[in-house]
């Protein structure tokens, strides 16, 4: 018969009365500095000799904010990511989380994290592993807290080795949030969701972030970040090309659309109208991509008085990804 080894729990010593107020104003003065990154890099080794991964990132995320980290493949991302934890050094710059270096805030359970690599452990039930890792953490969440906040109660007494990819993601959420943490560090989360439990866990978010806690989320749907980060953080060569709401990074590329009815239309005459640069069709409706809209939608009823149901929006957060990391790219940064 398998025996389970005894878990020690570690206990804190008690705290006096007198002690309180200060640990309440310590608390509170480090969540009021925040999370700095400054001055960042990272190089990695190769045959050719070595290879940046980031090259000088200076970032500062205030309390609370929700933040998704954006960029390529090969942008640095993930490297920033596991500089933010710890779990690699940075060849020069520092990492403060608020007010204390990686190290010190995972040891007090200020960081939460969910990465794309690492299992959970086998031969436990979802709850079991909860209550062991609780039991790691000075501050954590109640289990059934946890369990309740990210909808895994049916999957509470099942196996970790009989969870499902997108089951698996969600205990794995779970597990972040078991240390009661103030910054949830979250890369790629939702990736193996169906679409209901993807909605699921973006509403988790936003009640996780309505009590305060900081999250930072780098990921590949770009709709995530347009619809659920304060701040776009956007990286390519291991270098911030553009940070703010997502509204602002948009208005940045300042590229706008016409959408039009108008049947039969001669793509090359549209595409030589003043300010568009490129036209295009669907079915009976035109497409025309601008430089300068104004321009470009008075050119087009001055020589097609006909066209209709005319639709005129800005930029998406894609073309603005793709501008934008473009250009640094052009500019060999």
């Amino acid at each position: 018969m398998a025996v389970r080894p005894v878990l020690s729990v570690p206990v804190r010593p008690p705290v006096r009365a007198k002690c309180s107020s200060v640990t309440t104003t310590q608390a509170t003065s480090r969540a009021a500095t925040g999370i700095r990154l400054t001055g960042l890099t990272k190089s990695f080794r190769s045959p050719a000799g070595p290879v940046p991964a980031v090259r000088g990132i200076d970032v500062h995320i205030a309390p609370g904010e929700t933040v998704a980290l954006l960029g390529p493949n090969g942008a640095g991302k993930s490297t920033t990511i596991d500089m933010l934890l710890g779990l690699l050094p940075p060849d020069s710059g520092t990492v403060q989380l608020f007010g204390m270096t990686p190290r010190q805030a995972i040891a007090a359970g200020a960081i939460g994290a969910m990465l794309q690599v690492g299992g959970v452990i086998a031969d436990l039930n979802v709850r079991e592993l909860l209550t062991m890792m609780a039991g790691l953490y000075p501050n954590p969440m109640a289990v059934d807290d946890v369990i309740e906040l990210t909808r895994i109660g049916d999957l509470a007494t099942r196996k970790t080795t009989k969870l499902s990819g997108g089951q698996t993601q969600r205990l794995r959420f779970a597990l972040g949030l078991i240390s009661n943490p103030d910054l949830l560090v979250l890369d790629e989360p939702t990736v193996a969701m169906d679409v209901e439990v993807r909605r699921q866990f973006w509403t988790t978010m936003r009640e996780y972030a309505a009590r305060g806690k900081t999250i930072v989320f780098a990921t590949h749907y770009l709709e995530e970040a347009d619809a659920y980060a304060d701040r776009i953080i956007l990286l390519s060569n291991g270098r911030v090309v553009a940070d703010g709401a997502a509204t602002e990074i948009k208005a940045r590329v300042g590229l706008r659309t016409i959408r039009a009815t108008l049947p039969a239309a001669d793509l090359v005459a549209l595409a030589a109208l003043p300010g568009v640069t490129n036209a295009d069709t669907r079915g009976d409706s035109v497409i025309l991509n601008c430089s300068d809209s104004d321009v470009a939608l008075r050119a087009l009823l001055g020589a097609y008085a006909e066209a209709r149901d005319i639709e005129v929006s800005g930029a998406g957060l894609e073309e603005a990804f793709l501008q934008l990391t473009a250009d640094d790219n052009e500019d060999g940064k």
